[in-house]
């Protein structure tokens, strides 16, 4: 085993492991390449691996024709081995016929170069090698760190976007000093009732393509709508007229245009669609009276029919100007009693098995004199339903 022309090894040097049973080719191509690279030479297949077990190479130089171990079952041991499987291998031989280069080859080496060798030829073939190898390397990390920076730049633009959403969302219970926690706990019911969801077998097709992150931030945008409410309607404490009423429903139809203004300016679509169906279709009714386009049974779409739920049940629990909270148990018994009328049967069912948790999050976020989110369910027609959501 030698290193270098003089037995001395420079740091700035690429290390090259040259293996061969054959003294002289040890010499010789230590000789040819000594003043350009560390040279490491060996006599075998097994002390290479037994070298590699604490050591590195930038390239390894094998003889194929060993004894004991030739370099076709060395090479095989390097490609299988994490610390080693990446080191470039070209093979040594006096075999000069296709079929060894190409069992060579398929092995996993990079180059094939015939005995005697040339030791100018020799020398350019491995700088072209270490060459490619180097760039490959500059590639991958100038990759990691570019994948890096798109990482950091991602979540930049998500907390960004999350940041106006809820800023966004904001807006509408902003409209009025004692604004409640409406938009969170909303969104807080729609996680457990998606996460009780996913594990009901019945729904698990329609939900399988479902990204759940998605729908829970769009469910903040559910009343955006209300922006364009004037205030003498949605702050008023008292009796609305049906007038008024009808221009507290248009707030789907706003919410439904502000949606698509902004689908006119981007190329995401996937968060703003599933946006546009939680806003059109959170106040349709499982019997079809409900607004804006009538929609019956499963012709709702299953995210509106769970956040038709979520938005009630939060109403009934806060408190408003024109009405009490509701408990948490007079709540249940009016979402069950809607059972099959305002809200599907199923999903009833299956907001009563998590009920309590349901409980849970309106302690955790309590109320702060809520804003009038829902006055239009407030002696209008709707009057029969006492934390009625508009």
């Amino acid at each position: 085993m030698s290193a270098s022309c003089n037995g001395t090894s420079r740091e700035d040097m690429k290390t090259i492991f040259l293996v061969d049973d054959d003294i002289t080719n040890l010499a010789f191509g230590n000789d040819a390449l000594c003043k350009h690279y560390n040279v490491i030479t060996m006599n075998s297949g097994s002390r290479l691996i037994k070298m590699l077990e604490n050591h590195t190479a930038d390239l390894i130089l094998l003889d194929v024709e060993m004894p004991e171990m030739d370099g076709y079952s060395t090479i095989k041991i390097l490609k299988s081995n994490e610390h080693s499987k990446y080191i470039p291998v070209i093979f040594l031989t006096a075999k000069s016929d296709t079929e060894s280069e190409l069992t060579g080859l398929s092995l996993g080496a990079i180059d094939y170069i015939a005995k005697p060798f040339s030791p100018p030829l020799l020398l350019k073939r491995i700088q072209m090698h270490l060459l490619v190898e180097s760039q490959k390397n500059q590639l991958i990390d100038f990759n990691d760190n570019l994948m890096e920076m798109v990482d950091v730049r991602t979540k930049m633009i998500e907390q960004l976007k999350n940041a106006l959403l809820k800023t966004m969302a904001e807006l509408v219970e902003y409209r009025d000093s004692t604004t409640g926690e409406h938009i969170e706990r909303t969104r807080l019911y729609m996680s457990l009732l998606l996460e009780t969801l996913q594990k009901n077998e019945k729904y698990q097709k329609e939900i399988e393509s479902w990204d759940m992150d998605l729908i829970l931030q769009s469910s903040q945008l559910h009343d955006v709508g209300k922006i364009a409410i004037r205030d003498g309607i949605l702050l008023k404490p008292d009796k609305l007229t049906s007038e008024e009423y009808e221009e507290i429903k248009k707030h789907v139809t706003f919410g439904e245009n502000v949606i698509e203004r902004i689908k006119k300016n981007t190329s995401e679509r996937a968060f703003l669609d599933q946006a546009k169906i939680l806003i059109t279709t959170h106040h349709e009714k499982w019997n079809g009276s409900g607004y804006p386009n009538g929609l019956k049974g499963e012709e709702i779409p299953l995210q509106g029919r769970l956040m038709a739920i979520a938005d009630v049940y939060d109403a009934l629990i806060s408190e408003r100007p024109y009405k009490k909270a509701f408990t948490h148990e007079e709540a249940v018994n009016i979402i069950i009693g809607d059972s099959g009328e305002h809200f599907d049967p199923d999903l009833v069912d299956l907001f009563l098995g998590i009920a309590d948790r349901f409980k849970d999050i309106a302690n955790e976020t309590p109320q702060k004199n809520d804003e009038q989110e829902d006055t239009a369910a407030a002696n209008t027609e709707n009057a029969d339903e006492p934390g009625f959501s508009k």
